[in-house]
């Protein structure tokens, strides 16, 4: 069964959420095709900040707020990482938000310290593998691309002894710098040989 998917790929304002949120915005709403899934880049609301304590939301804020609402008016499927607090810690936390209301999400497992993004953030611990039209998707964020062992297909014999894949598609959202693109570019391609399996890449402009 095929599977739709748009990529959103752009510049952002940096820390300035209406802005990011306004313009993102224009951007579904202008999609011409049918589309089941729509993909934002990671940070899609701030850019790639540390300014996690200024702006942090709760997940009852602004932009899981518009991320439902663009869901549910656009009937997609809405994925991109943003800044969440919870329980006085602050995330990198991919939102996986369904149509209905519901969500899923994945809080970068590892961090960049390159950029002090440890000092800042909490890392997650649990892969999302979630599923849509018999798809099975495994969504991580940006540097967690450089780790293989993170998102190594796990394989089972099916009843017919044919092998049983884990997951189908690989994503990452990502705020990769220019200057590293061909590693941005390599990586994506050694994880689906790695792991046979398809590779969503969604990077900033």
């Amino acid at each position: 069964m095929s599977l739709t998917v748009t990529l959103i790929q752009t510049s952002l304002f940096w820390e300035d959420k209406q802005a990011n949120l306004d313009m993102l915005a224009e951007k579904i709403n202008g999609i011409p095709e049918k589309t089941e899934i729509v993909v934002l880049p990671e940070m899609f609301s701030t850019g790639f900040s540390m300014k996690a304590e200024a702006l942090g939301e709760e997940m009852n804020g602004e932009t899981i707020s518009w991320m439902s609402r663009m869901s549910t008016q656009k009937k997609i499927i809405l994925t991109g990482s943003v800044i969440i607090k919870q329980d006085y810690k602050f995330y990198n936390r991919l939102i996986w938000m369904l149509p209905n209301g519901e969500y899923g999400y994945y809080n970068k497992r590892h961090l960049f310290a390159y950029a002090r993004e440890n000092q800042f953030y909490t890392a997650g611990n649990k892969r999302l593998i979630t599923q849509v039209k018999g798809w099975k998707l495994n969504t991580q964020v940006c540097y967690d691309l450089r780790f293989p062992v993170w998102a190594r297909q796990s394989f089972k014999k099916a009843e017919n002894d044919s092998p049983a894949f884990e997951y189908d598609i690989l994503m990452y959202v990502a705020n990769w710098p220019a200057v590293r693109a061909m590693a941005w570019k390599t990586l994506l391609k050694a994880r689906a040989i790695e792991n046979q399996c398809f590779v969503i890449g969604l990077n900033i402009v």
